[in-house]
C-alpha cells in the first residue's frame, strides 16, 4: 500500500480510462455522496465511470443527482461484473476494510486494476494500491472536496458534485454536531453553497419526507428505550417490530441518537433485529473518551470511528443486550468521569 501523491493521480487520471466507484454495503449519505460526488468529477474528466453499489440503499438518498445510473450489484450482478472485470481504476469510498463491501470484495481483491482508497475511518487495511486515509475528518465527502482541490480542479465542483458531497457532509456529521465538524468542514460547505447548493431542500428530502409508518416506528424505537443507570441507554427494535411498521431501508437511520439526546448519557446503543440474515445489527454512539470503535471490534464483529460505530451479533437480542450492559458495567469508571 502506498501514501496516495496528487502528482501521481493527476498523471494517472490524465487521460481517459475505465473507472468503478464502491461504497460500502448498505450505503448511507456519505457513501452514496462521495461517490457520485467523485463520479461527476470523473465523467468531466472524459473518464467511463460507473459507481456499483453492493446493495440497496435507502429511498431518501434516490433524489441526488446521478443516483438513477448507479448499479446495484445484489440485483445486477452480471451487468456490474462484466464493467468491473474491464477497468483500469477502482476507487473504494467510505471504508477501509474489504468485508465491508459485500460479494464485491472477491472482484477487488483479484482485479488487477489500479485500487485507490479514500476514507476517514481508523486502522485502514492495506488492499489498496494507493490511499488517502484522513481520520480527523468528518466524512468521506468533504474528503473528496479537498481531494479534487488538490487535484488543481476546484472549479469543476459544479452545483451538482456540491449536492452531492454537502449531502455526504450533513448526514455524517449529524448536521455537523459531531466533534470532528471542523472550522474548514464549514468553509467547504460555505464554497458548496455559493456554487448554488440547496442546503434547505437537502436538509427536507433527507430528513422532512418521512412516512406514516416510519413516524409509528421511531414511536416504538422510544417506547423500548431503556436506560442503564444514569449515563448509558439502548434501543432494540424486533423483527416483528419492524414488519409491523412496514421497515423499509434507512428507516432506522438516526434513531440511536436519541439515546445519545438524552442528559447525562455517554454511551449508547440500538439493537435491531434482522431475521432473514440471522443477524443483530448494531450501532454504537458515545462522548467524551468513551471509545465505541473498540467496542464494535472487540464485541460486535465491526468498527467505525471513536464516537460513532457499528457492529452485529449472531445471538439472540435478548443475549446481545446481556453482552452490553455487562460492557456498560466494566466501563463504569470512565462513563463516570
Amino acid at each position: 500500500m502506498k501514501k496516495l501523491t496528487f502528482e501521481a493521480l493527476k498523471a494517472l487520471i490524465n487521460t481517459p480510462k475505465r473507472v468503478a466507484i464502491i461504497p460500502h454495503i448498505n450505503p448511507d449519505g456519505d457513501a452514496i455522496g462521495s461517490s457520485l460526488g467523485l463520479s461527476n468529477y470523473l465523467v468531466q474528466k472524459k473518464h467511463i465511470v460507473r459507481v456499483i453499489s453492493p446493495n440497496n440503499y435507502p429511498d431518501f438518498l434516490k433524489w441526488i443527482p446521478g443516483t438513477d445510473k448507479i448499479i446495484n450489484f445484489d440485483t445486477h450482478p452480471k451487468e456490474a461484473s462484466e464493467f468491473l472485470n474491464k477497468i483500469d481504476i477502482i476507487f473504494t469510498l467510505d471504508f477501509n476494510s474489504l468485508n465491508r463491501c459485500g460479494e464485491i470484495k472477491h472482484i477487488i481483491e483479484n482485479t488487477t486494476a489500479i485500487k485507490i482508497m479514500i476514507d476517514h475511518h481508523e486502522q485502514p487495511e492495506e488492499y489498496a494500491d494507493y490511499i488517502y486515509s484522513d481520520t480527523k475528518m468528518g466524512s468521506t465527502c468533504e474528503m473528496i472536496y479537498h481531494f479534487i482541490e488538490r487535484l488543481g480542479d476546484g472549479k469543476m465542483i459544479n452545483k451538482e458534485i456540491g449536492t452531492a458531497l454537502y449531502t455526504g457532509i450533513m448526514t455524517d456529521t449529524a448536521s455537523f454536531r459531531f466533534p470532528k465538524t471542523s472550522p474548514t468542514t464549514h468553509r467547504v460547505v460555505a464554497t458548496l453553497i455559493e456554487n448554488g447548493v440547496n442546503h434547505s431542500k437537502i436538509h427536507n428530502n433527507i430528513y422532512d419526507n418521512n412516512s406514516v409508518e416510519k413516524l409509528k416506528l421511531i414511536g416504538i424505537a422510544l417506547n423500548n428505550l431503556r436506560l442503564i443507570d444514569s449515563n448509558a441507554s439502548f434501543i432494540t427494535l424486533s423483527q416483528s417490530e419492524l414488519d409491523q411498521c412496514a421497515y423499509k431501508k434507512g428507516d432506522t437511520e438516526g434513531l440511536v441518537n436519541y439515546g445519545l439526546s438524552i442528559k447525562d448519557i455517554k454511551l449508547t446503543a440500538i439493537f435491531i433485529e434482522n431475521k432473514e440474515e440471522e443477524i443483530i445489527k448494531i450501532s454504537l454512539r458515545s462522548k467524551g473518551n468513551i471509545d465505541v470503535n473498540q467496542i464494535a471490534k472487540k464485541y460486535f464483529n465491526g468498527g467505525g470511528h471513536k464516537n460513532a460505530s457499528g457492529g452485529k451479533s449472531y445471538d439472540s437480542i435478548d443475549k446481545t443486550v446481556n453482552l452490553f450492559k455487562s460492557i456498560v458495567a466494566s466501563y463504569k469508571n470512565l462513563l463516570n468521569e
